[in-house]
């Protein structure tokens, strides 16, 4: 069994910042990409950022120059740097990682930008 552990959503103010972690643990035989997707009351889950093993990061359009994910392939965990909140990007950030080439979601976080 894998599991996937996010920590470090919360409220934040427009124009503020955040910073979510991953962790998996597990039997874990290979991690490939791993990312962050985030779903809206209403809205389809959408992928937010991913990380392939070799460091290649892939970003939404609406996300460039103000998120920013790193991977620690040693720890298995992966981070997200959320700047410039904006009240729009309130949602449940879910965490997803190729775990030994299956698909293992996280059970979520929730980041709401208010005032």
């Amino acid at each position: 069994q894998v599991q996937l552990v996010e920590s470090g959503g919360g409220l934040v103010q427009p124009g503020g910042s955040l910073r979510l972690s991953c962790a998996a643990s597990g039997s874990i035989v290979s991690i490939h990409t791993m990312g962050w997707y985030r779903q809206a009351p209403g809205k389809q889950r959408e992928l937010v950022a991913s990380v392939t093993s070799g460091g290649r990061a892939y970003y939404a359009d609406s996300m460039k120059g103000r998120f920013a994910i790193s991977r620690d392939s040693a720890k298995n965990t992966v981070t997200l740097q959320m700047n410039s909140l904006k009240p729009e990007d309130t949602a449940v950030y879910y965490c997803n990682a190729w775990i030994n080439s299956l698909s293992t979601w996280g059970q979520g976080t929730q980041v709401t930008v208010s005032s």
